[in-house]
Formats: structure tokens, C-alpha cells, sequence
């Protein structure tokens, strides 16, 4: 992996939100949180937000992973000494890389210069790979181009499979630098970004659907057809009484990875009308003079 000098200089734990001994589940929970609510397509012209989802990705796909989470942290720990007394000010970060491919499984001493016909393994490289909303549930074949690595710029063909997440890491076994005197490739890590639906989300291999209902529905009940993400319409059966934001789950009808199928959950909202007419307002007026009930009785004397 491409160790940057920005790992001495940045705090991604808090750019996450977490402290230093979370959980590696409690780091990807914090990330998908925070990708949701800074998504540029969930916050069109926003730059703040935008460059806010940005620092959350890049400290995504550094301590998201364990094993690059656990360089971090050593390189954190031990500050410009890994580097032998370099200073991160106007220090030459050049070799750093090679130093700390020594410190982490490179073997020897990692402050000791490798002889010069000695083997050794080609870095790993980082390429993001943005997918639509539909590649990631289907899965495709594409290529991932990678600029600025040692060996140029150069296009790598992936197979990304069904039900891909956003934030996913794929790893593909030597298509990183090129080792040196016989040494192995490096690995290309693939971190995957998914774009939004306009009507669908996702909760691991569940798809989510917020379908508004009107009132008469929610009070009376009723029959209604949901879209499913297949093309296809499904018959949802509201019990009389439903309350907004009630989520239902429709078997089956979610994301199929071939090993598991997700569900499709439906939530509803109550859509409330915004422009009645005369006859609608008389009309609602009535049902209020009629209705004893007060559903905020429960708050005390209001």
C-alpha cells in the first residue's frame, strides 16, 4: 500500500467521528453514516459538503481496513522517528514508501537499506472504481484505470460481483507495482463508491422504499401496489390503523447475490395534501367536530 505523507498530518479517526479504540464495525457503521448524510447527489451545489464527504472517504480507505489501519496507527505512533529523525517539515518523503514496506512485511531491519540486488515485493495500489446503483446490485465486468503508479498509467479489467456495498475493498492479486530483482507484484485494492437511486436504498442485501399513502389508506386500510426493483408490481395489504413511517417486508424481492436474497422493505408516509378546495376543508372540518380522540392526552394539560 502507497503510505502518504498525509498519514502524519491528518487525524482520520476524527474525521470519522470515533476514537482510536473503536471496533473495526463501529469505524464502517460511523463511515456509511456520515456517506449517507454527505453524499454530493443527497447535497447538489454544496462544497462544504462535498469536500466533507471527500475527507470521510479518504480516511474510509485507510482505516476502514485493518491491515492499512494497523500502518496508521504504527506510523502515528511512532511520528517523524519511523523516518530517522526526518522532519515532516520540508522533509523529503521520497522513500518513504520503501521504508515502510520494510517496517511492515518487507522483513529485516526496517531502518537498515536493502542491498541493492535483494527481492523485493512491488507496492500495493488504491484505485476507486464508481458504480451505479444498478452495476453494484447486478455486478459487472469493467476496467479500473490507475494513473501515476510506477508503472504508468495503465487500465486493470474487474469482475465485481452481485450486491457489491458501497465502501467494499476488492482485491486483485498482482496488478500492483511491479516487485523488483524477481520480486512479487504488489495487490490492487479496488475501493467501491455507489451511486444513489432515485427511489431505492439499501440495507445490506435489503432494498429500501419509502412509498407515500394517503389518509383514508392509513385509517381505513387498503390494497396498494409497490414497484419492485425487478420492473414488476407487488400487492401490499395495509391493516386498517397503519401509521406513518410503519415499515413492511416484502420477501424475497431485495438484492440476490446467488448465495442470498434480501428483502424488499417498504416504509410509509402519510402524504398530507397541500392544496384542498372548499368541499375538502368542510369536509375534514366535519370528521374534527366528529373525532373525540386526542392523541396528545398522554402530554398532560395542554
Amino acid at each position: 500500500m502507497d503510505v502518504k505523507r498525509e498519514w502524519l498530518e491528518k487525524d482520520y479517526y476524527e474525521a470519522l467521528g470515533v476514537s482510536t479504540d473503536v471496533s473495526d464495525k463501529e469505524i464502517q457503521t460511523s463511515y456509511r453514516k456520515l456517506a449517507r448524510e454527505l453524499h454530493p447527489d443527497k447535497n447538489p451545489g454544496d462544497q462544504n459538503a462535498e469536500n466533507r464527504f471527500k475527507d470521510v472517504s479518504t480516511a474510509y480507505d485507510v482505516i476502514g481496513n485493518p491491515e492499512s489501519r494497523s500502518q496508521y496507527d504504527e506510523v502515528r505512533r511512532m511520528g517523524p522517528s519511523a523516518m530517522g529523525g526526518f522532519s515532516t517539515q520540508g522533509a523529503d518523503f521520497g522513500n518513504l514508501n520503501d521504508l515502510l514496506s520494510g517496517m511492515f512485511g518487507g522483513g529485516g531491519n526496517p531502518f537498515e537499506a536493502p542491498g541493492p540486488n535483494m527481492a523485493r515485493p512491488g507496492t500495493h495500489h488504491q484505485a476507486q472504481l464508481r458504480l451505479s446503483f444498478d452495476e453494484a446490485v447486478t455486478g459487472v465486468t469493467t476496467s479500473v484505470s490507475i494513473g501515476g503508479s510506477d508503472d504508468g498509467s495503465r487500465s486493470v479489467k474487474i469482475r465485481i460481483p452481485s450486491g457489491v456495498d458501497d465502501g467494499k475493498r476488492i482485491r486483485v492479486r498482482g496488478k500492483g507495482g511491479t516487485g523488483l530483482n524477481g520480486g512479487p507484484a504488489g495487490d490492487l485494492i479496488v475501493i467501491i463508491r455507489v451511486s444513489s437511486h432515485k427511489l431505492y436504498g439499501r440495507d445490506g442485501n435489503n432494498l429500501t422504499l419509502t412509498l407515500p399513502i394517503t389518509y383514508p389508506e392509513a385509517v381505513i386500510g387498503a390494497d396498494i401496489h409497490v414497484p419492485t426493483y425487478e420492473g414488476d408490481v407487488v400487492t401490499l395489504r395495509l391493516p386498517p390503523g397503519t401509521e406513518s413511517g410503519r415499515t413492511f417486508r416484502v420477501k424475497g424481492r431485495g438484492i440476490n447475490t446467488g448465495d442470498v436474497s434480501g428483502d424488499l422493505l417498504v416504509t410509509v408516509e402519510v402524504h398530507v395534501p397541500k392544496n384542498l378546495n372548499p368541499d375538502q376543508i368542510e369536509t375534514l372540518q366535519i370528521y374534527a367536530q366528529a373525532n373525540e380522540e386526542n392523541p396528545r392526552n398522554n402530554l398532560g394539560q395542554l
